[in-house]
């Protein structure tokens, strides 16, 4: 057990979060590469060990253990050199949940190559400014008609690109991935890489400007040890389920790094279309899956079914990421399943930051503790280090002079951002949150998300958990408004459980159903009924389109 954890960890056990906090280590190797120093390893300790279950909306089922992984990277790694990648070269793949993303991943890591994942939402001009942003030599992709026609319109304006490759059929023009490495030895030569090369490098859209590119190292991976173990409390040799799409960094966090350092098998539900959570909770059942994770959303879309209808007995953890968790879905999951939900958050930029570790009990509203490869403090507008009940942004601190492992580096090909994001004296996540007395973090939202009406600010997340209890809303946005007396006014933008209507009556009902539960003066005094909500491929819902079209 743990095998691999050894090697990186001087202690793997603790008795309590304090211990956990005061005492984790992790040692990193000059030389450590994901690609030979956990998928070889494991396939040269135990070759028969489970690496993946991979199943299809059509129920097309692979299994795929640390050998098959490593057979068919190095296959991979020797076609993407004959297609002139070496150390340095970028890559983007667009592959969605195929399997083929680790075979792809792990091979790139082996070379020595920088890994861009991309999602299958990006047109031709995202593509375009991301293959010049990045000098881009090589774009694997899945086949699907829209990515497709979208690479296809911006290869001519990317001067770097050298080769483009379709999993799983060919097309003219394209590379067939899996029928082109099959040409390829199974063998590879050990590339020497170092632990501060530059691995992967993932595109992050803020509110103003292009999107950054978030660039982090070959130790990256060590630093989701904590998020694996710790927060997924993922078990070796037992089916371990994220549901994230490969375009979107929540798939680093919960679907190869740290789940496999510690010897899980990754679950993998290769969803088309549209989440239908029916058959989400069909795979969680037939296939025994023992830790899950998801966004908030898809609790909150799972909870509209009937639940008890599946066994979910085999799952002993669930925990979710990507937005804030409202109390009354944890309270739900937890009466019809018996299963608490344990809360993290991070971003882009890192790996789990703040969690409800194993030894946490979790607050519903509280997204828990820091993460021990952290200091992680509140700070003022001013600078200041905030005291227990003051609001702050989330900072984490001497990042210049001790960089943690598993934190972002920079950003790629830009050394001024990097400097000014990372050269100061901590690292502002931008994000808002508060501390109580027992160290806990309750998170408020971000530092864009939070509205000023009438001289209050007002956090997103507490105004959506007080909606979210009644019966008559599923999910719901709540933004700033522009108001011509207030300045903003608190508005919401709700999607509405089966049975129910938007009507003037229910407006004035949720209206002052949040009086109650909150600060009278939070109330929504805009609600807007939708179908659905905005959001990234990750589940996060975007507060920013909401507010723009707004302002329109």
């Amino acid at each position: 057990m743990d095998l691999l954890l050894k090697r990186y960890m001087p202690r793997i056990e603790f008795d309590s979060y304090e211990d956990f906090r005061d005492n984790y280590k992790i040692n990193v190797p000059e030389d450590f590469n994901f690609g030979y120093d956990v998928v070889d390893a494991w396939a040269q300790a135990e070759p028969e060990k489970r690496a993946l279950v991979w199943v299809d909306e059509s129920d097309d089922e692979k299994t795929f253990t640390f050998t098959d992984i490593r057979r068919l990277s190095n296959q991979a790694a020797n076609f993407f050199r004959a297609q002139g990648v070496t150390r340095g070269s970028v890559v983007m793949l667009i592959l969605r949940r195929r399997w083929e993303y680790w075979v792809c991943a792990t091979a790139l890591h082996k070379l020595g190559a920088v890994l861009i994942p991309g999602s299958l939402q990006l047109t031709k001009k995202d593509i375009v400014y991301r293959g010049n942003a990045a000098n881009i030599h090589g774009i694997v992709c899945v086949d699907d008609p829209f990515v497709i026609s979208q690479v296809e319109a911006a290869q001519g304006e990317i001067g770097s690109l050298q080769f483009k490759a379709l999993v799983p059929a060919g097309r003219p023009g394209w590379l067939d991935f899996d029928e082109e490495i099959q040409k390829y030895p199974a063998e590879l030569e050990r590339v020497l890489t170092r632990w501060d090369d530059i691995m992967l490098v993932y595109f992050t859209s803020g509110t103003t400007g292009m999107p950054k590119m978030v660039q982090h190292n070959y130790a990256h991976p060590l630093g989701h040890v904590t998020t694996a173990r710790y927060w997924q409390c993922v078990e070796e040799n037992k089916l371990h389920m994220s549901v994230s799409d490969s375009g979107w960094a929540k798939f680093g966090w919960g679907k190869i790094y740290g789940q496999w350092l510690c010897g899980a098998t990754i679950f993998c539900y290769d969803m088309l279309g549209k989440f239908e959570p029916t058959h989400l909770l069909e795979r969680l059942e037939k296939y025994k899956v023992t830790t899950f994770c998801a966004p908030p959303t898809m609790f909150r879309f799972m909870l509209q079914e009937d639940v008890s209808k599946y066994d979910l007995s085999a799952i002993h953890h669930c925990a979710t990421a990507g937005e804030p968790l409202n109390p009354e879905v944890v309270k739900k999951w937890k009466e019809l399943t018996g299963l608490q939900i344990y809360e993290g958050f991070g971003q882009s930029e890192g790996p789990v930051l703040l969690a409800n570790f194993k030894w946490v009990t979790p607050i519903p509203g509280s997204t828990g503790k820091p993460n021990p490869l952290f200091d992680m403090q509140l700070v003022d507008a001013a600078g200041n280090l905030c005291e227990d009940g003051e609001e702050g942004t989330i900072a984490i601190m001497d990042v210049k002079n001790k960089p943690p492992v598993g934190l972002f580096t920079g950003y790629y090909k830009n050394e001024q951002m990097t400097e000014e994001k990372l050269g100061g004296a901590y690292y502002d996540t931008g994000d808002v949150a508060w501390r109580d007395s027992d160290g806990y973090f309750w998170f408020v939202g971000r530092n864009d998300d939070v509205i000023k009406c009438s001289g209050y600010r007002i956090g997103p997340f507490e105004v959506e958990s007080a909606l979210v209890e009644h019966p008559a809303v599923v999910e719901c946005a709540i933004t700033g408004a522009p108001d011509p007396i207030r300045g903003q006014v608190v508005k919401a933008t709700v999607v509405l459980a089966k049975g129910y209507e938007g009507t003037p009556e229910l407006t004035k009902e949720l209206q002052n159903y949040v009086k109650k539960a909150t600060a009278p003066y939070k109330y929504p005094r805009v609600i807007e009924y939708v179908d659905e909500l905005p959001k990234t491929l990750g589940g996060k819902i975007k507060r920013a389109e909401i507010r723009k079209a707004d302002e329109k």
